[in-house]
């Protein structure tokens, strides 16, 4: 896997802000706290004073990525220049931020705690604390610590004369540094928009610094950002202006072709990733820069697996892990370590691929991201089921459904509280219509009175004016109510809908389950999932597989009676229920479907696509003996048969024919190794061939 096909990128834009200056790895420099300074009151807080200081210390900050000891010999320097003695405790906060890049967070801490009561150092402090929570892997409160760095940091800064607040005292380069720490955690949240935001507020003060590797840096992330929200001719403008910005610059150049390989790899062009991550080792090379060429060696390894190329893939990876391990770059080493257990898949070495995936585990405890743990775990079944394990691939492929759920179910949430929302903020404005409504008629009803000590005749017509307002608003109050009423019978039929296929979804599912009688669910299932689906989406981009999962879906739903609920049950999976279906229908039914799916293309703006689907059955309660199961039994047991039937070559359907089984006991044991049932005969299988 790379760090540009993962969870929305989201590696490599977290490798590429930490090659912007975020938090780096440990060495034993041996990083010493100040002996003999001045008191804190004498020393000054700011470099803003002295613009060549400054100019000295932005790229020690840079080369402490790659160099930490190199960057401590070039900071020493400037501590024992006595034209910088006023500025000690500036150069002892760069001292701090060397260690957190250095990963030795005891220096760090213990610089930090020694500046602690210096003054205008609170908001700096706060920046050097976020960026220790970062590499610690605790981005909660690296964002809020980040955020209170930039909202102090900017009292000194006027956003529209930037250059003049920079000439003033600005440290714009620290509020830069904090505003990453910021972007990237709004970025794995899903918080595009405002990652983007953030980002190009990141430039404002990049430009206005007059800092070209900075502003590279940033149109890089905002080239990102731009793909990631479907806006193509964006993307391709800010890489275009990033890589004219780099130019001259080794380091700059290195990182944004690593930018250009990523968005590359996201088209599926793979000639221009190749091309890209070339260019941009040559100019590592060129740099130095010994931890963004590991980074690139990285990606190398994902393009040789994809090539087939499994030998050299763990060669590659092998001379790359050394230098992540010494660095103690957790990342890296996770990306390395998958990539080496796929490879080790395709070779053939179990007990190397369980060393790795055991590693795998203890690194992703520091390391909680679903949506990359579920593409871990997606990639190495599929790799497993390629080369014929069977029972390993099957194990993963139950893992990565739990996790999937788990994900889809907080994903529905997260929309439902949404709609609520919106539902709250309409009613609570009707509320509001009715309260001046009802105040109006307040005004008119005092109104009348006055009026009628005056006329008697025009208080009557008053009156009758009154009762036809009242009874308007009445009916509108009636209306309102019919209104919400049919508000909330919508609300509640969208939440059951799947919204790309408009098929029924899981939550439908459920309330139908629950209708059923209590002692044993009765029908046929239909297990149904799309063959290949993740190459579709590698090779022609998410919007032509939404195409293919409409058509598929139109096409099932075409195929089965007018009275069987067709399911949309995650990603590429679809679930049939049969209430009247007999076992011989039931068999034809797969037939039918199968043939639907796979008979005609699917055209697309890619072209025509041929696309099958793999089908496991059972007809409930299990002939021959009858016994009851439970709804949710039953889905396992379909599930089971599409399993072996994608195991068996895809393109096909395997329905449960019979189980030997006299008791629930005797199924549980069965359900337990579907597999070892199957070939010792305890379950009797029935193949339906697809179209070929």
């Amino acid at each position: 896997m790379s760090l540009a096909s993962r969870a929305s990128f989201t590696l490599a834009c977290g490798l590429l802000l930490a090659l912007a200056g975020l938090p780096a790895q440990a060495t034993e420099s041996g990083l010493m706290a100040d002996q003999q300074a001045p008191a804190l009151a004498e020393l000054r807080a700011d470099a803003a004073a002295d613009p060549k200081l400054d100019a000295r210390l932005a790229p020690l900050l840079r080369r402490a990525y790659d160099r930490p000891d190199e960057a401590l010999l070039g900071l020493r320097q400037l501590q024992a220049d006595p034209a910088n003695a006023e500025y000690q405790l500036l150069l002892r906060w760069v001292e701090a931020r060397i260690a957190v890049q250095a990963a030795d967070f005891a220096t760090a801490e213990r610089l930090g705690n020694s500046l602690a009561g210096a003054p205008l150092f609170s908001h700096r402090l706060d920046l050097l604390r976020a960026e220790l929570a970062d590499r610690k892997g605790q981005p909660q409160p690296a964002a809020q610590l980040a955020q209170r760095a930039v909202d102090g940091l900017e009292k000194n800064c006027v956003r529209s004369q930037l250059r003049a607040s920079i000439a003033k005292g600005c440290d714009f380069r620290s509020i830069w540094y904090a505003l990453r720490v910021l972007e990237r955690k709004q970025r794995n949240e899903g918080a595009l928009p405002l990652a983007e935001a953030t980002a190009r507020y990141g430039l404002e003060l990049a430009e206005a610094g007059a800092d070209a590797y900075m502003s590279a840096i940033s149109m890089g992330s905002l080239a990102l950002l731009a793909h990631a929200q479907d806006q193509g001719e964006a993307s391709r403008r800010w890489l275009v202006q990033a890589l004219q910005t780099a130019q001259g610059d080794a380091q700059a150049m290195a990182q944004v072709k690593v930018y250009e390989s990523t968005l590359a790899s996201h088209r599926g062009d793979l000639p221009t990733r190749l091309q890209a991550l070339e260019d941009g080792l040559a100019f590592a090379e060129q740099a130095g820069a010994e931890r963004l060429i590991v980074q690139i060696r990285a990606n190398q390894v994902d393009t040789l697996l994809r090539q087939g190329r499994a030998g050299r893939a763990v060669e590659v990876a092998l001379e790359a892990l050394p230098l992540a391990l010494q660095r103690h770059d957790l990342r890296i080493e996770r990306t390395l370590r998958h990539n080496l257990s796929v490879a080790y898949v395709q070779l053939g070495q179990q007990e190397k691929v369980r060393r790795e995936v055991a590693r795998l585990d203890e690194l992703r405890l520091g390391q909680p991201d679903q949506n990359l743990r579920m593409l871990e775990l997606r990639e190495l079944g599929e790799a497993m089921a390629e080369a014929g394990w069977a029972k390993e691939a099957m194990a993963i492929y139950h893992e990565e459904r739990k996790l999937s759920a788990q994900v889809n179910a907080r994903n529905r949430e997260a929309a439902l509280q949404q709609l609520q929302l919106k539902y709250d903020s309409e009613r609570k404005q009707r509320d509001l219509e009715l309260l001046a409504r009802d105040n109006s008629l307040k005004d008119q009803q005092l109104g009348n009175r006055q009026l009628l000590k005056q006329v008697v005749v025009a208080v009557a017509a008053l009156l009758l004016l009154s009762l036809a307002l009242s009874a308007v608003m009445v009916r509108r109050v009636r209306a309102a109510n019919r209104r919400l009423k049919a508000n909330e019978a919508l609300l509640r039929a969208q939440s059951e809908r799947d919204p790309l296929t408009d098929l029924a979804n899981r939550r439908h599912f459920l309330a139908v389950m629950e209708q059923q009688a209590q002692r044993g669910f009765q029908g046929a299932l239909l297990m149904i999932d799309i063959d290949h689906f993740k190459h579709v989406n590698d090779e022609y981009g998410h919007a032509v597989g939404d195409i293919v999962i409409c058509e598929v879906a139109r096409r099932i739903s075409h195929a089965v009676r007018q009275q069987d609920l067709v399911v949309r049950w995650g990603g590429e999976e679809f679930l049939v229920f049969s209430a009247g279906v007999s076992p011989e229908q039931l068999g034809q039914l797969a037939e039918r479907v199968l043939m639907c799916i796979g008979e005609a293309p699917v055209q697309s703006s890619g072209g025509p696509l041929r696309v099958t689907a793999s089908i496991g059955f059972a007809h409930f309660p299990l002939p021959p003996t009858q016994q009851p199961l439970h709804w949710e039994q039953a889905v396992n047991w379909a599930d089971k048969a599409l399993y072996m039937a994608k195991a068996k070559g895809r393109n096909r359907a395997l329905g449960i024919a019979a189980v030997q089984a006299q008791d629930g006991a005797a199924l549980q044991q069965i359900e337990a190794d579907f597999e070892l049932a199957c070939s010792s005969g305890r379950v009797h299988l029935r193949e339906v061939l697809g179209p070929p």
